[in-house]
């Protein structure tokens, strides 16, 4: 039994380390345990491609809002019943809520497509496409 108690409980735990960077550094004024997801931004030279790291949401639990130039991403767990009759050692895992912006100016928003694969969501954004007069000679009468 007590092999199960976590290393973090332990003098000079595994994680020690991290923990106390984590409780110093930018992160200190957000919950640590379910932060902001991360996200790449890709330029694929006529659009760009966002994927954000969202593990253990269903797509149903994901919802994506554009209003003005401002693209938002949020999801939400919803926590199971707190008294389920379980005698739980030690419960890590955590339910709430977490949404991200973005500024799309440039962005053909009517052409966003997203997709959502084993908990990476992909988000296509088309860039707008500036719209050239023809050059055109005008001939003196």
């Amino acid at each position: 039994m007590f092999d199960l108690i976590p290393f973090e409980h332990r003098n000079g735990g595994l994680f020690d380390s991290f923990d106390r960077w984590m409780d110093d550094s930018f992160f200190s004024g957000l919950d640590k345990d379910f932060a902001p997801c991360r996200t790449d931004i890709i330029d694929q030279g006529d659009k760009y491609l966002l994927r954000a790291d969202m593990p253990g949401f269903k797509k149903e639990d994901i919802n994506i809002n554009i209003q003005g130039d401002q693209l938002t991403v949020s999801a939400e767990h919803k926590e199971e019943t707190k008294n389920d009759g379980k005698n739980y050692i030690r419960r890590e895992r955590r339910y709430g809520a977490l949404s991200r912006s973005f500024d799309i100016e440039g962005i053909d928003s009517g052409k966003i497509s997203a997709s959502y694969n084993n908990g990476v969501l992909e988000l296509q954004l088309p860039k707008v496409v500036d719209t050239k007069p023809e050059a055109k000679k005008i001939e003196i009468q």
